[in-house]
């Protein structure tokens, strides 16, 4: 069984958030002697492809409009991520050194154009199409209904949302860039007067799939305009919660921490890295340390950091350290408090990934008070290296942690306010001074097993069940 993953970030190639974490982990974990898992994404001017070498594997001409514009499909000249990647290189559009921009629909309609190109010069077809997210919503329509693609219209489509606040909206003035179908379709691309491509691939993809069980529930009931769509399209909607992949995720063997550790030394190992990060912004290694990794942005609940921090930093014997950017002010706000409250906080404006697994390691709580969390990846990190998550009741993060007052491992709220998060603050600090039950806890928490054995599994049970009904 063949499968092509398409998507606009994988890990390591290009990482904006989650999503790139699943589109490089997933593939890996679905490789076995019946299954092959490739993924193809754009080729970016970053990190990873200067440091790497590639070979051309096809050259084509991508039709979009009235352009006509050069491609070439690349492949790494040494493989070893665990699977097959190929880069869809279009120098005008896509060869950029950032991922997304303020309007990205003609490069990434020309990437998938282009991919599909690809697909359909192969010699082997494959047996599942998997789109993720909006960048690639426009796959599912094509295949079934553009002109060209007439030999893939029996190809199973599976499509997943891993965040629906993003859908990708453009104008109907730039529907000659798709290619040609009877407009008799042209319906499916339209959702409250404009095209929508993640709307499109709700109706289009056999099936779709979101990132949790409770994330695809809440989509019924606020999902930024679709609900109707994703009720009535229920019947072939599923929740598959993302794994991690605990190759890269590993205190064991992590080369970026300070001192590896397992859960028979993760006192020892933890202090280490504690101590580290400590050190390294000023902070006491005595108090409870919180962490914050992320985006710096409402769904995540940033805006409410700058009141949340000066309250609990007034008022409780804690550290906080914070990595993350994005809203600007925020930024800003977040910046200012490093004077206000020295040897107490501290924040890295930016995106470190070493320093993030270090954070990971050394801290004894990671905060993580989202307002939409369709999965969640830090979260099940942090279990991993045995820190304790706190986090809002919803998505993802409702089916990964349980409340300690429940026989649980984590800290969990369903009043997502200033007073709500610094409540689950207040009673961490408190559990981290129960000496025993906190060192217990954390042990058990790094044996909870949330590696994508067995949602890669799951996945794979699907793809079966629409070959066979294909």
């Amino acid at each position: 069984m063949k499968i092509i993953h398409i998507s606009a970030e994988c890990y390591p190639i290009a990482k904006v958030g989650g999503l790139a974490d699943v589109v490089g982990a997933l593939p890996k974990y679905q490789n076995n002697a019946e299954t092959t898992s490739q993924v193809v994404m754009p080729f970016y001017n970053n990190k990873f492809t200067q440091e790497h070498q590639f070979k051309t594997v096809h050259e084509g001409i991508v039709i979009l409009g009235t352009d006509s514009l050069n491609f070439k499909i690349l492949t790494l000249e040494i493989a070893d991520l665990g699977f097959e990647l190929y880069l869809v290189d279009i120098p005008d559009l896509l060869f950029k050194d950032y991922v997304y921009s303020e309007n990205d629909t003609d490069r990434f309609l020309a990437f998938q154009i282009a991919a599909l190109d690809w697909i359909l010069q192969n010699k082997q077809l494959p047996d599942i199409i998997h789109c993720h997210d909006h960048h690639t919503g426009l796959i599912p329509f094509m295949i079934s209904h553009a002109n060209k693609y007439k030999q893939l219209k029996n190809t199973p489509s599976v499509f997943t949302i891993h965040n629906a606040q993003y859908q990708g909206w453009f104008s109907h003035d730039k529907i000659d860039l798709i290619p040609s179908f009877p407009l008799s379709h042209i319906g499916l691309l339209d959702w409250d007067n404009c095209i929508n491509p993640l709307a499109t691939a709700i109706k289009c993809a056999w099936r779709v799939t979101t990132v949790s069980p409770s994330y695809m529930e809440e989509l019924k009931v606020k999902a930024n305009g679709l609900e109707s769509l994703i009720n009535s399209e229920s019947q072939k909607c599923i929740g598959i919660l993302n794994g991690i992949d605990t190759n890269v995720w590993n205190p064991e063997t992590d080369d970026f921490i300070v001192s590896k550790y397992c859960g028979a030394n993760c006192d020892a190992g933890k202090k280490a890295s504690k101590e580290w990060l400590c050190e390294k912004f000023s902070l006491d290694p005595k108090k409870p340390l919180f962490v914050f990794i992320g985006r710096l942005v409402e769904e995540k609940g940033a805006d409410l950091f700058n009141e949340l921090f000066n309250l609990a930093l007034k008022n409780l014997d804690i550290s906080i350290l914070l990595l993350g950017s994005g809203n600007k002010e925020v930024e800003k706000q977040l910046t200012q408090l490093t004077s206000k409250y020295q040897k107490k906080y501290n924040a890295y404006i930016g995106y470190d990934e070493a320093l993030s697994h270090k954070m990971y390691a050394g801290g004894d709580f990671l905060l993580m008070p989202s307002r939409v969390e369709p999965c969640g990846l830090n979260q099940m990190y942090s279990l991993r290296y045995g820190t304790i998550p706190i986090v809002n009741k919803i998505g993802g993060l409702k089916d990964t942690v349980v409340d300690i007052s429940e026989d649980g491992f984590g800290i969990v709220h369903t009043e997502n306010t200033v007073k709500g998060i610094y409540n689950s603050i207040k009673r961490a600090s408190q559990f981290y001074n129960e000496s025993s039950n906190f060192k217990d806890i954390r042990k058990t928490i790094m044996q909870i097993d949330h590696s994508w054995d067995e949602s890669a599994q799951k996945y794979v049970s699907l793809y079966k069940s629409l070959i066979q009904n294909s």
